[in-house]
C-alpha cells in the first residue's frame, strides 16, 4: 500500500517541547507512519502495525 505523507493525520506527544526533536506518528489502515518533526517533508518510516506494537514494546522493557 502507498500512502502519502500528506494525506495522513500527524500527531505527536502533548509532552512534546517546542523545540522540534519530536517524532511525529500517523496511522493508515493496516501501517503506521513515522518521522522526524524538525523534517516533515524527509524521510518517512513505515511499519506493519504488528511491527510497531512490537518497536513499542521493545522500548518498554
Amino acid at each position: 500500500m502507498k500512502v502519502s505523507p500528506s494525506s495522513l493525520q500527524w500527531r505527536k506527544s502533548s509532552r512534546s517541547g517546542n523545540n522540534g526533536a519530536c517524532v511525529e506518528v500517523a496511522a493508515a489502515a493496516d501501517l503506521v507512519a513515522a518521522r522526524d518533526s524538525k523534517d516533515p517533508d524527509g524521510p518517512v518510516l513505515v511499519f506493519s502495525r504488528a511491527r510497531w506494537a512490537s518497536f513499542l514494546a521493545g522500548l518498554n522493557e
